[in-house]
Order: structure tokens, then sequence, then C-alpha cells
């Protein structure tokens, strides 16, 4: 009787998968053997981040609807054109809060030549028919002079923008394009007093700006991510959208926030009929958003938060008193002590040297700086790469030998490894 075996499946290397299957699991098993690296830029590839336009001051006027005809379809256009330019003059005397009437009446010749571009945003074009939504922009500088505009507006410092949506129940700045960025990367912030720093979201941006960042507390934290972006203080105009159904009305929540500590400035709500109505509805909230914000500057709500200065304000009073209690400084002494100690002086060499030292935290930092302008010959110690967790860099001018500065600091107790104009110093 034959023995019986088992019967096993028929095995293949390649599952029965479509083209496109397999090559996805090639790049799942490529990410896990590549490791963390590979992970890490998983995290910040893809087409994510949207550049902000350029802001030169020009004013705009979007959603200006036109209804015209002509002779032709082009003369239609250039009818509905004209018509939006007088429109858009108007509504831009209004915005401006130039008095309660209507705007002086120009030829269409004196507005045209303030006109620096039209922007289509919708159009259909017959025969003689043109309907549009248009959006008009004026040029600033010979618009002004019409509008009585003199002289510079002052405005904020710069604030640093972290746009965040809510929807889905899930909150996002910049991990995927979203209609909200792209609002805030289309709006023209010359004409605003506020002076937003708009992040375009790409690359390692879509890690440092999330959504967890704006609930952070951490001074140092927010210190090195508005110092990176050149930014005074940051601001976070939050966006909730709600659909009542697919395809049907969408509700939101627009909440202006200020600072590290998330402090709420002012709130609205607005609705579109449609998703098609939804940018002019974003549109709409960046403009009421700013003048929220506007609103907190001009009471003095938007001023930045003295914590957040990688340069803290010293008293000069303080300053007087510490200088005081030192004593005269040792070129005074010199100069004091006649010609000969001044030329002796002169005579010692002063050399440059970088100083690596380690930095866990910030009082790390402190101690190395106040340990090299504690020794005697030093003239300046300044930190020119700052790695807190790290290893942070200073530059040192000393009146004197590499040798004889080593020495001064391992008095001070530090561990000293000299190398060629360099020292690496550690406690």
């Amino acid at each position: 009787m034959a023995a019986l075996r088992p019967t096993l499946p028929n095995l293949t290397p390649w599952p029965d998968l479509p083209r496109k299957a397999r090559l996805a699991l090639l790049a799942g098993l490529g990410l896990l053997l590549a490791g963390g690296g590979a992970a890490i830029y998983a995290q910040i590839e893809g087409d994510r981040g949207i550049a902000p336009i350029a802001s030169n001051g020009d004013y705009e006027m979007t959603g200006i609807e036109v209804n015209v005809s002509g002779k032709s379809a082009e003369d239609a256009r250039a009818n509905g054109w004209k018509a939006a330019q007088r429109l858009a003059w108007e509504k831009l005397w209004k915005s401006n809060g130039l008095g309660g009437g209507s705007a002086p009446s120009l030829d269409d010749g004196t507005i045209e030549g303030m006109v620096s571009a039209v922007v289509v945003e919708h159009e259909q074009i017959g025969p003689r028919r043109y309907i549009a939504r248009l959006g008009v922009i004026f040029d600033r500088t010979r618009t002004s002079g019409y509008l009585g505009m003199q002289g510079q507006i002052a405005r904020s410092a710069p604030m640093l923008v972290i746009p965040v949506l809510i929807q889905g129940g899930t909150a996002s700045v910049f991990e995927t394009r979203t209609p909200w960025q792209k609002a805030w990367a289309e709006y023209r912030t010359g004409v605003s007093v506020i002076d937003y720093v708009r992040p375009s979201g790409a690359g390692a941006e879509s890690l440092l700006l999330t959504a967890g960042q704006v609930s952070r507390r951490s001074r140092n934290w927010w210190r090195l991510v508005l110092d990176s972006f050149g930014a005074a203080d940051v601001i976070m105009p939050m966006a909730k959208l709600e659909r009542l159904w697919p395809g049907g009305p969408v509700r939101g929540t627009f909440t202006a926030r200020q600072g590290p500590d998330n402090r709420f400035i002012g709130s609205f709500e607005l609705t579109a009929q449609n998703e098609d109505k939804l940018p002019a509805m974003l549109a709409e909230a960046i403009a009421r958003l700013d003048g929220l914000y506007a609103g907190a500057l001009a009471a003095g709500q938007l001023a930045p938060d003295p914590s957040l200065s990688m340069r803290p304000d010293l008293d000069p009073a303080l300053v007087e008193s510490i200088v005081a209690k030192l004593g005269p400084s040792p070129a005074a002494t010199v100069a004091a002590a006649g010609p000969d100690a001044a030329a002796t002086a002169a005579a010692v060499p002063t050399v440059v040297v970088t100083v690596q030292f380690v930095t866990p935290d910030g009082a790390a930092v402190d101690a190395a700086l106040g340990a090299l302008r504690r020794v005697e010959g030093v003239k300046e110690a300044a930190t020119t790469s700052l790695a807190i967790g790290g290893t942070s860099v200073m530059r040192v001018t000393f009146a004197g030998e590499i040798d004889a500065l080593a020495a001064a600091l391992r008095a001070q107790g530090w561990r000293v490894t000299q190398g060629a104009g360099a020292l690496s110093i550690r406690k």
C-alpha cells in the first residue's frame, strides 16, 4: 500500500497580483529593509506644499460678477472687463472706509490705467454674451493718490502663520495639500497691516509645523522654530469644516488665535452652498480673520511675547551697576599705567579660537559662555552654531596663545582637548 503524503499548495515566486500591486509590495519591502532613514524620507516625500504668491502691496478685489452683451464674443468680453473694473473701483473705495458715499466718478481710461491685472475666476463666453466672475488688481502706487493714502502704513512684527484645518475629525497643517493652506498661499498680504510669514509646507516643514505644535508651551522650542523662519511671534488661524451631506452645504467655523499660549482673539461662522463655493468662502474667511488680527494689533494685543526673543532686553541700570562692581576694564588700566605698559599689551598676539562644547540644554550654553568670558584676555566669545542636545560651536578672540587659554579653562575644572586653532571642552 502506497504511503499517504500531504498535499501542499502550489507555491509560486509571485502571487497572481497586478503589476501595480507587485510594485507597491516591493516598495513596502524596501522601506522595511532600509530602516529609519527611508521611513523619515517617506514622511516628507510626495506632492505637498504650496508656495505663497508674492505680495507686492497691490489692491486686489475678487468675486466681481458681470453679465453683459456685445456685438461679438470679443466685444462682450471687453465690455465685461470694463464693467468689472468700475465695480472693483467702487468696492475698493468702500473697503478702505473712505466715506459712505460712492467712489469718485472716473472715466474708463483712468480706471484702466490703475489696473495692473485682471484675474479670471470663472467665465462663460457666448456669441454676444459674457458672464464671468473676475478679480481686479489695482497698482498700489497709481491708486493710492486717488484713495487719499500717503506715507507708509505701520505694520506688525513678523508673524509666523500656521493654518490649521479640522475636517473629518482630523487636524492637519501641511501634511497634505488642503484648501485652507491653498487659500492662505493665494492671499495677498501686501495690503494688510499684519506682516505674515507664510511657510510653503514643503520638505521638512510638514514635520516641524503640525497641529500638535500649536499646543506646545515650551518657549525654548518656539524660539528655535520662530528663529528659523525669521518671525517674532506666531498666529494660528483655524478652520473647522463640516459637510452637512455629500455635495451639499459646507459649514465653516473660523477662529483667530495667537502666541505660544494659543490665546483666543475671535471667532465667526460662514456657510458655502456647495464645494464649488468653498474657495470663495475661505477667501472671505481670511479677509475677516485679517480684520480680527488688525483689530488686535490696534488694541495693543498683538505685540510679540517678550519671552520669545532670542536677545532678551537688559535693564540699563542693572548693566551700569554690574560694570561699576567689576571696576575699570583692562584696557583702561593699561592706558592709565603709561605708554610702556600700553606698548607691552599691544605686543601680545591675538588669536581666534574655535571652541566646541556639548550643550544638552540651555544652561550648558550659558555655563560655557560664562567660563570663556571669565578668562582674562578673552576679548570676544560668541556662539556661531547652537545645537541643543548636541555639540555647539563658539568663536573666541583671545589676547595670547591658545595654550594659555586651554590652561585657564582647565583651572576652572573643564576637560580640554586641544587641536590646531580649536578646543573641545566638557565638564
